[in-house]
Parts: structure tokens; sequence; C-alpha cells
């Protein structure tokens, strides 16, 4: 990776109506596992170097990836690939609120929409829109925010109206939604897991967001939250060699007396005791 990349989030337009823009990262690939880690947003990427032999573990499957080809990693996945050659990709990150805005305008449910994962395939029009955003990057973003939130919305059409997964919302979150949620806690327990954001990877409202999740889960998603952190923790100090006050930040605990009192109200066991369990 070349060290330099544009979030959505960076906004230098002070105008009334906050842009929601396209982000863009040109990386090199190495040889060996490229993560794409469960992200908040709806991740596109173009191949754009020479051709790289590529593995996916997942399936099994094999495959020589040239220039343009795209894979599609939905909001709230991660995927895997190894490459057998060094490589490069422009990753187009584009926001759910995006992809909700662009449906809207075509007439549909925006907490109704989503993507599926869809991997070594060809679309002229993508590649078009994976090109102009690495021209932008490359000259440091000459053309401002409209720009790039115009790009978006033109992906975000693009994507809706040929690779649009449907999303099922009356009884709870639909499997796909859910996994999504659920994976991305696995992945960023340590981090920010506030409603704001798992709303945003299941693509609905906070609100209408905590209570499908309840219907789906059983529990808050404060209270699932936890429990995961609990069950992180339990399993990093039954592996030992850290010591409890890193335990608690890597599960996600602001410190080591919060983990204790959470760990004792879901487990009935202090960190202490699970330590000592060890011997």
């Amino acid at each position: 990776m070349d060290g330099r990349s544009y979030s959505p989030a960076m906004s230098e337009n002070p105008s009334r109506r906050p842009r929601i823009t396209l982000g863009v990262e040109v990386r090199e690939t190495p040889v060996g596992d490229v993560l794409y880690a469960a992200s908040a947003d709806h991740v596109l990427s173009v191949h754009s170097s020479a051709p790289v032999r590529v593995a996916c573990p997942a399936s099994l499957s094999r495959d020589v990836r040239t220039r343009g080809v795209l894979n599609l990693v939905p909001a709230g996945v991660s995927e895997t690939w190894i490459d057998d050659d060094a490589g490069a990709t422009v990753d187009l990150r584009l926001p759910h609120s995006l992809l909700q805005r662009a449906a809207e305008d075509m007439g549909l449910d925006p907490d109704r929409v989503g993507l599926e994962p869809k991997h070594h395939f060809r679309d002229e029009h993508i590649e078009h829109i994976g090109w102009a955003m690495e021209a932008e990057y490359r000259a440091d973003f000459p053309n401002g925010l409209l720009y790039r939130e115009s790009l978006g919305l033109a992906l975000a059409a693009r994507l809706l109206a040929r690779y649009r997964g449907q999303v099922e919302v009356r009884g709870g979150l639909a499997t796909p939604q859910l996994q999504r949620v659920t994976e991305y806690v696995e992945a960023h327990l340590e981090g920010d897991l506030s409603l704001t954001r798992l709303s945003r990877v299941a693509g609905v409202s906070a609100s209408h967001f905590k209570t499908l999740f309840k219907r789906s889960v059983g529990v808050p998603v404060h209270e699932y939250v936890i429990q995961r952190r609990v069950e992180r923790a339990r399993a990093l100090l039954l592996r030992g060699g850290v010591p409890t006050g890193q335990v608690a930040l890597e599960a996600g605990f602001s410190h080591q007396s919060h983990m204790a009192r959470h760990m004792r109200r879901v487990l009935g066991v202090t960190p202490g005791a699970i330590v000592r369990s060890r011997a």
C-alpha cells in the first residue's frame, strides 16, 4: 500500500447538505494473502496491473485476474484471496447511505436494498468509474466533492440496476443482513460498535435496526456486543501469554475493571478465576 487514501468521511466543503462521497484507495497487493476486512462500506476492487494468478480459499477456485476485473465485497462482509503474483488494485468504497440515496431516486425502498458478493466479473461502466477515481486520486482530487458524489451515485445506480440483493425486513433482519452484522461485530470487537455504525452495516435506520436485531437474536444489540466481547476475553485469557489489562483492550473493553464487571455478570466468574483455571 502506498500510504495515501481518500475517506468518504473527509469533507472540505462546508455546504449545507453534507456530501456523501465515493472513497478510493490505490494499493499494491503483495504475494500471499490479500484481506478485505468487513467494513461499513461496500467495496469494489478494480484490478489495475498486469495479470495476477489468484486463488479463493472459500470456493477452492483459481483464476487469472486481468486489468479491469472486478470484485464486489458488500458492507459487513470480509473476503480473503491468495495472490501468486504481486499486483495493484483501485478500491472504491461506497457508503451504504449513498446506495440508499440512489435507491430513493430510482423509486426503490432504501431500507430493502442491498448487494450480494460477486467475484471476478467485468462491467465496462464500473470500470470507467474506477479509472476516473484513480485519476482523481493521483491528481489529489482536483474536481472536488461534488464530482466524487456524482461518480458515487452513478456507481450506486449501476450496482442497484445490475447486482441488487433484496433485503426483507418484516419479521427481523434478513439472513444476509444478520450475517453481515454478526461478522462485522466479530471483526471489530476492539473498535467502535455503536448502534449507528451497526445499523449502517445492516442498511437500515438506527431505530429500525434496534427492533429488527432484537427480533432476530433475542437480545438487544448492546447486550449482544457485550456477550461477544466477554467471550473473546475469555478465549484470550484461556490462551494465556497476554496481560489481563491488554486482554481487556483487545476484547473491546475500556479497562480491566470494565471487563471484570461484565464478565461476572455474563459468566458468573472473574478474569482471575479464568486465568487460574488454566493451571
